[in-house]
């Protein structure tokens, strides 16, 4: 599984997961965590233009751990609320395999 997140520019940080590995409350976390430090070398412009990152990650159940609420309270994102699925909003697999598409 490969988890990846982005802004408007371009893949800030991505972490390729073990065939066996699943996503749970605890590595969700450390994952915030390491996106929460890729933040700050590769886009220090974010903490000093404005004041909370925003977050927008698909409806997955580790965000609704303790764990991560409570971290991401710590690091004071505000989370958007995500739709239920529809093909009609499911915007992330355009972006990210865009230039795949243009090659089709």
């Amino acid at each position: 599984m490969l988890c990846i997140w982005w802004d408007e520019l371009d893949v800030v940080y991505y972490e390729l997961l073990n065939p066996s590995e699943k996503i749970t409350g605890t590595p969700y976390r450390t994952q915030l965590m390491r996106l929460s430090r890729a933040l700050k070398e590769k886009c220090p412009q974010y903490y000093s233009r404005h004041d909370k990152i925003i977050l927008l990650d698909e409806n997955a159940r580790p965000r609704v751990a303790v764990t991560v609420k409570t971290h991401l309270k710590i690091l004071d994102w505000e989370v958007l609320p995500h739709p239920p699925y529809s093909p009609d909003i499911a915007p992330y697999d355009n972006h990210l395999f865009r230039s795949w598409y243009m090659l089709c």
